[in-house]
């Protein structure tokens, strides 16, 4: 009888151990899976509003006067992301001081802006782009008798570098060229436009 006792205590232990084996291994097999992945520094994803300041320098066709000066401004875009890559969509509008006087003759460039596309390649925290698009702004003319203003489109490309140093904020600097059409002026007689580059720092705030 002993002997059936004892026996029968190790099938019960043995069932137990197997049990609770059995139940281990089922809470392990549901447990989360986790990956040991680091997190990018910055990601460039989504929308973002900022501001800029820059100097422009550039000339007028057919006409001897090359307006330069400073600008200021603000810009807003969107960044969609995959992996390193970075493109986007951005807008911006400036301010002006951009002028020259040769002769009788005063031209100037009151205000300019730019949509443009961009592509660039994320760096973790840098991110380094080019840019390309349509710009359009205002050429205003001058001499002793009268004055004129014409608006019109035209183009602009460029590239540039951006820099996040707080988990919402980047810096960014950035070189354009851009060309606005000619427009018929009666002051000169001739069909004049504007062509200019610009370089610019500015701060932008990622939502």
């Amino acid at each position: 009888m002993r002997k059936v006792t004892l026996a029968a205590a190790a099938v019960i232990a043995a069932s137990v151990s197997t049990a609770q084996a059995a139940d281990m291994g089922y809470y392990r097999s549901n447990a989360p899976y986790t990956v040991n992945q680091p997190l990018n520094a910055f990601s460039w994803a989504g929308p973002y509003l900022g501001g800029n300041l820059g100097y422009s320098w550039g000339n007028v066709t057919n006409n001897i006067t090359k307006p330069s000066g400073f600008s200021g401004g603000v810009q807003g875009g969107y960044n969609w992301q995959s992996g390193n890559i970075v493109f986007g969509l951005e807008g911006d509008i400036q301010f002006s001081t951009a002028d020259d006087t040769f002769a009788q003759y005063k031209f100037s460039n009151p205000w300019f802006g730019t949509g443009r596309g961009r592509i660039g390649y994320a760096m973790n925290d840098v991110l380094i782009y080019a840019t390309g698009g349509l710009a359009f702004g205002q050429l205003k003319g001058q001499n002793v008798f009268a004055s004129e203003s014409h608006s019109s489109a035209g183009w602009t490309v460029g590239a540039g570098a951006e820099f996040a140093f707080a988990p919402k904020l980047s810096a960014k600097v950035e070189y354009l060229y851009m060309s606005l059409s000619t427009s018929n002026f009666f002051i000169t007689g001739m069909p004049n436009g504007y062509n200019a580059g610009l370089v610019r720092a500015g701060i932008n705030y990622h939502f």
